[in-house]
This record gives C-alpha cells, structure tokens and sequence, in this order.
C-alpha cells in the first residue's frame, strides 16, 4: 500500500500513518525520517507530541490526512520542515521562515552564545546593536531578549529579508528597539556600534551546486555565495568594523567551516583585536570574535 493510498481511508490511526511517512520519506532519501514524519504528523493532525504518545490508535480526521499527504509529498521533493510549517524554533523564539529567506541554523546560535560570553557583564547597558545581513532578524531577536536595554539595527540587501525580519522582530515584542534597513552592508551608516554581528554568505561559489538539495533548492543564492573562496563578504565586513565599532565595541560572526582561522586574520588585518572563537554543537569553530581597542 502506498502512502497516497492509506492516507486514502476513512480510518487512519496515528501511529499507522507515521510508520508509513516516515518509509515513504526515507525512500525518497530523507534524513532523519521518522523525526521529521513525526513532525508533520503533529502539524497536520493537531495534536502534541504526548497526545500521540497516550493516544497512537486515534483516528487522523480526513483534513488531517490531506494535510499529511501534501507535507509528506513535499519533504520527499526535500523542501526542509521548517519551510513546509512555514517556523523555525532559534534561541527561546518561534520565529516565522518566509519565502527566499534564509532559513535560520541551530548553528548560528553558537554566535549568540558568545556574545554572551563577551558582553555578560554589559547586559543591562543601553547598548547599540547592529546586525549585518539580518536575514529573518533570529541573531537579533536573541540578542534583544538577552539584551533588555539594548537597541538594534539590521541591514540586508534583500527586500525579502528586511519584511521577515520586521514580522519576526514585532511578532517577538521587539518593534520599539529595532529598526531594519534594506541596504549592502553598512553603506549607509554613520554610527557607532557597541555590538556589530552578522551571519554573512560564506559558501565558496564552486561548491554551491553540491550543496544538499534542503539548501541549494530553497536558501537564496544572495545568502549563500561568498565568492570565489568564501570569505569575499568577510573582506567587506571587516574593512568597515574600525569606523562602525565603539571603542571597546565588540564583533561576533559566524564563519563556515574551516573558515574561523581566515576570519580572524582577515579581521587583525583591519586593525581589531581576537577576542574568542566558539565551537558549535558538532565541534567545528563556528564564531568568531574580535574587539576594537579603547582608543
């Protein structure tokens, strides 16, 4: 019996129709089938996961099982979870994945993470936060949450990116401290920074098309292509980080794998300070630090 089929019948239990996702998708080459057939599943039917833990024998309602096939069809095709619910957990937020938006990575955390680090003892300071390449705002709205007196702007060269930002920064209670500009990099910006992050495009543009398909065929090419080695937007952030940063101001950025290392050089070239590199959840040096001197 197909998947097409069982979602097909009057009577559908839960249980039954997340063995069958979960082998539909992991025909189709889906990894982490079952996970992700779990979380369609409760999408589609409604119900929480400990609802389907105590109750696995009730019956999925017919509109349950319309919605569960259109999901499954398009997990197969490898359009990621988070884009088909159309949300992304990043940080304590839900936060809203829009179309030809990047989607947010656990691993950009890690940037927040060391923020944190650096800054702990300047929490509750009124600092200015500037956000390179806001993407959907997620660095931002963790940083607002963890910064309660602080004040933020983002930038991105995409009108897709600054309208999700905005959604997400207002969705989290953040419209009255941040502002989201659409422009390149800072081009536009005149001020001083206590705070400068940004998540910049950092696959090399050779190695683009053998990105998984969840990336390559729904992440836009602007947030992913760093030129020839990868590091073209780093160049471009760190040339401008001595004029945008306060003194002792502070600059955390996530760097691709392998990168870190550049990164930092690229960054001491223009005059800043190492101040920390952070692992992510899976042992790569994922972020990067550097300070401005006091002078």
């Amino acid at each position: 019996m197909t998947l097409l089929s069982l979602l097909a019948l009057d009577h559908v239990t839960r249980a039954a129709a997340l063995d069958e996702v979960a082998a539909f998708l992991d025909r189709s080459g889906v990894e982490d089938a079952r996970r992700d057939a779990r979380a369609l599943l409760l999408a589609a039917g409604g119900f929480t996961a400990a609802e389907l833990l105590l109750e696995p024998t009730a019956a999925l309602t017919g509109a349950a099982r319309e919605k569960l096939r259109d999901y499954a069809q398009r997990r197969a095709a490898r359009e990621p979870v988070t884009r088909i619910l159309g949300a992304r957990g990043f940080w304590t937020h839900d936060l809203v994945v829009a179309p030809r938006v990047l989607d947010p990575r656990p691993d950009t955390e890690t940037v927040v993470e060391l923020t944190l680090e650096l800054m702990r003892e300047r929490r509750l300071e009124p600092l200015a936060i500037l956000d390179l390449g806001v993407g959907s705002g997620a660095i931002l709205c963790a940083l607002l949450a963890e910064f309660p007196n602080a004040r933020a702007v983002g930038v991105d060269l995409s009108a897709n990116a600054c309208a999700a930002a905005a959604l997400n920064l207002s969705r989290s209670g953040f419209a009255e401290r941040a502002a989201v500009l659409r422009g390149r990099w800072a081009d536009a910006l005149a001020a001083r920074f206590d705070l400068v992050v940004s998540n910049p495009p950092y696959i090399a543009s050779g190695e683009l098309d053998a990105l998984e398909p969840e990336v390559r065929l729904y992440d836009p090419p602007l947030a992913l292509d760093g030129g020839a080695d990868g590091l073209d937007c780093y160049r471009e952030i760190a040339a401008e980080l001595p004029r945008l940063l306060a003194p002792m101001g502070v600059a955390a950025l996530e760097a691709g794998d392998k990168q870190a290392r550049s990164v930092v050089a690229l960054l001491a070239e223009n005059g800043l300070e190492p101040a920390g590199i952070r692992k992510d959840a899976g042992g790569r040096e994922r972020a990067v630090a550097a300070r401005r001197s006091s002078s």
